[in-house]
């Protein structure tokens, strides 16, 4: 009997049922097992069905690489490590995260600004959206967070921090001291072509894939993510796009590493 799960990955910009059932299946290739694309929830993860007689291995790989929603709040407890999108700055005082979870109720992650000014910003009294500019905290954003508090799940909302595998990459995206350019709501592909297209890729290292629709431009030393913003942009124009710049967060924060 096939399976259907929730997948990872939110379904908006450039997101199309064809290419992405293309992609998936292309994931899966080799095994005894068909993905199929059924939709979208409510909160605009991905469903699909799952079946044949290496299931439980498509299963796997589809974890591994996209990522498989929890779903149910059972599943979750304190210290849970969890893979989610950004859904809102919460205003002032807090990120929130989706990580999936809609049973028995929809309840999210949120990063209160005092947990977000400690760990990004070593303790510095900086508002919600400074970090938010300087971090590329936008809406979509994949982050890996770190369940601290479930004492307020009637009310919806989990307390979180950001892991340490997520501090660990924006650590290295510092000390690497090359800029990257954000790319939300595109396909990998549509990402290489805006970049041969505009002719700057003489100026790009490598992109790297942070989620289907999601993905880092590494610019050259010497280059600025703010410059390639608006050559590249307007071949992505379903896409947001935001630079991450290590020297301007090393001037703000005062701080070399994460």
């Amino acid at each position: 009997m096939p399976t259907t799960v929730t997948l990872l990955q939110k379904a908006y910009g450039s997101f199309s049922p064809k290419m992405f059932q293309s992609m998936i299946s292309s994931l899966c290739e080799g095994l005894e097992a068909e993905v199929k694309f059924q939709g979208q929830n409510e909160r605009g993860w991905v469903e699909v069905e799952v079946s044949g007689e290496d299931e439980a291995v498509a299963l796997q790989l589809l974890d591994r690489d996209v990522g498989l929603a929890p779903v149910s709040l059972d599943k979750l407890e304190k210290f849970s490590i969890l893979r989610g999108r950004i859904i809102s700055s919460g205003g002032e005082t807090e990120l929130v995260v989706d990580v999936g979870v809609s049973s028995p109720r929809v309840c999210d992650a949120a990063l209160s600004l005092p947990r977000l000014q400690t760990q990004l910003a070593d303790g510095k009294n900086l508002t919600l959206s400074s970090l938010i500019k300087l971090h590329c905290l936008l809406e979509y954003m994949p982050l890996r967070v770190k369940i601290v508090d479930m004492r307020d799940i009637e009310d919806g909302l989990m307390e979180a921090e950001l892991s340490e595998s997520q501090l660990l990459r924006f650590s290295s995206w510092i000390r690497s001291s090359l800029d990257r350019l954000i790319v939300l709501g595109a396909w990998a592909g549509d990402v290489e072509r805006a970049v041969g297209v505009s002719g700057h890729g003489r100026d790009v290292v490598r992109i790297e894939s942070l989620g289907l629709l999601e993905h880092a431009v590494v610019c050259k030393l010497g280059t600025d993510a703010v410059g390639l913003l608006p050559k590249l942009g307007p071949h992505m124009f379903t896409a947001t796009l935001a630079p991450f710049s290590p020297r301007k967060i090393r001037q703000i924060i005062d701080r070399p590493t994460l």
